[in-house]
């Protein structure tokens, strides 16, 4: 099952390829734990600078959990939450991830694949993806760990919206409701979604972890803590900030290093 999550390296952009294309790649038990360790695994890794999360081929990104593993893996509220500690340890950790993320979406994303896309931090969707939640078919309900980054993302009446009707719907409504930062022609979704990642690779890679770090901080909306207020100037203090400004007063392209 390790081949069913894959990971391709292209200098500091790192590709995670949900790689089930005979199911549409729907998730499964051991998908969602190697996915979370994988995720876990690259953000430790100090020479990457943007990580693209994608579907194999180009029919989907992944529409959900493999309902044929209902039966054996989540036929009861024990099965189940054994089964969603895996799964949420595996959101955590896109949530987590200190690297920017990048979903590149093909096709289907629905259920759990509408989950790991609207964790990353960009989504570039085509224009007939198609986009929803309908587990309430299933007689399911998203967790509290699924349900927050769709209620950050939609707010409190779209996610209603979308979990009370269960519809499935473009990628234009999409976009409307904020679940996606960007809808292009499906034939581009590639060349945008890596244009995007070579965009962030080319920045400061301590920056763009920081501020990562501080809307995620600021969104808790508890006041900052003098120390806390002091780290939005550590950026003084970085190699990366001598670089990035020599560079820009010297008319050139800057040599970031991550330190």
């Amino acid at each position: 099952m390790t081949d069913s999550i894959l990971v391709e390296r292209d200098g500091p952009i790192a590709t995670v390829v949900l790689n089930r294309p005979e199911k549409l790649n729907a998730l499964t038990k051991p998908m969602w734990k190697r996915l979370g360790e994988v995720m876990e695994e690259l953000s430790a890794d100090d020479g990457l600078r943007c990580i693209v999360i994608r579907g194999a081929g180009e029919k989907s990104f992944a529409p959900g959990n493999d309902i044929s593993e209902f039966e054996t893996d989540r036929a009861n509220p024990e099965q189940a939450k054994d089964y969603g500690e895996i799964l949420h340890r595996s959101l955590a950790a896109i949530d987590n991830c200190r690297h920017p993320t990048v979903a590149m979406i093909h096709g289907i994303c629905v259920g759990g694949g509408l989950e790991i896309a609207a964790l990353c931090d960009i989504r570039i969707c085509g224009e007939s993806s198609r986009f929803g939640v309908p587990i309430n078919k299933l007689g399911l309900v998203m967790a509290h760990a699924e349900l927050g980054p769709l209620l950050r993302l939609a707010g409190r009446a779209v996610a209603l919206e979308i979990l009370l009707e269960g519809r499935v719907f473009g990628a234009a409504e999409a976009k409307d409701k904020g679940l996606v930062t960007r809808v292009v022609y499906d034939e581009d979704v590639e060349v945008a979604a890596y244009d995007a990642a070579e965009r962030i690779a080319a920045g400061a890679p301590l920056v763009a972890r920081w501020h990562k770090a501080f809307i995620k901080r600021l969104e808790e909306g508890t006041p900052l803590t003098e120390s806390e207020k002091d780290e939005g100037y550590a950026c003084y203090g970085t190699d990366d900030f001598a670089e990035g400004y020599r560079a820009f007063l010297e008319k050139r392209q800057p040599d970031f290093k991550g330190s």
